[in-house]
């Protein structure tokens, strides 16, 4: 099974995002891929006004999943994104989706905000509070993540133990002082804590780093992309992931309580 990570910089106007996710789709289709995982927060991005992507925020049903809907209804393929979705007056939740022949079939409210590095997303953005049931592609298991969850283990070990085979991590990750270190390192940890693959896809522009990466079950970096718009891809091995496990048995021989899924 083909996997895919696409990345690129969020343009302020949601229609020119729209079209680009449209075309990432249509060219990981065509491709092969059976999983799509675009970055977090695609509605709308302005490096001078830090808040659009809240107060650009869609429902579900709004006009630019539609668009997204319609391309998918054209294929087989899942494709993972985040987009803001309203709450209360001012506020939106980071809501990831997957959307698979035209239909929304599942998401997720980003648990963990990015209060950090002197960033506050809590401040307009309210935190979910469950974590989504692993999600069925071909009859591979897949875990479902956002961003500033992957520094936090007991996420991405809680989705192991319950089976998730690979881990999806749409992304806006902040570029500063030994960033793209932690983003490598993280991904690969958690590849190895999990023995998991990883598909982290990074937005990419003025303030996000990109780099997005497709990390097999040993923590090994299969495919990686730099710092421009681009697609990259993967094959997902089922039999990796068993020849890992053999080796590494890291769920098994766990001897602390499984972290508890909210």
């Amino acid at each position: 099974m083909l996997v895919a990570a696409g990345q690129f910089a969020v343009s302020p106007v949601w229609e020119k995002n729209a079209k680009t996710c449209v075309t990432l789709m249509s060219q990981a289709a065509k491709n092969g891929a059976s999983l799509l995982v675009l970055p977090e927060a695609l509605l709308a991005r302005d490096d001078s006004d830090p808040e659009l992507s809240v107060k650009s925020a869609q429902h579900l049903e709004g006009d630019f999943l539609k668009i997204l809907l319609r391309e998918s209804a054209s294929n087989t393929m899942t494709t993972i994104l985040t987009v803001h979705v309203p709450s209360l007056p001012g506020r939106a939740v980071n809501t990831l989706v997957a959307l698979r022949e035209g239909k929304i079939v599942a998401s997720y409210a980003k648990l963990h905000l990015y209060d950090a590095f002197s960033i506050q997303e809590s401040r307009n953005v309210d935190a979910g509070n469950a974590t989504a049931p692993l999600l069925d592609v071909e009859g591979v298991k897949v875990g479902l993540m956002t961003c500033y969850d992957l520094r936090f283990p007991e996420l991405s070990i809680a989705l192991a133990l319950q089976g998730a085979e690979i881990l999806v991590l749409p992304a806006a990750w902040v570029k500063g002082s030994l960033k793209e270190h932690h983003w490598s390192t993280l991904l690969a940890a958690r590849a190895l804590d999990t023995t998991c693959y990883i598909v982290g896809a990074g937005e990419c522009g003025n303030k996000n780093i990109g780099q997005s990466r497709i990390v097999d079950p040993f923590g090994v970096t299969i495919a990686a992309a730099a710092e421009l718009p681009t697609l990259i891809m993967a094959e997902f091995c089922a039999e990796r992931i068993r020849q890992v496990r053999a080796q590494l048995p890291v769920l098994r021989n766990r001897r602390f309580a499984p972290p508890q899924l909210l």
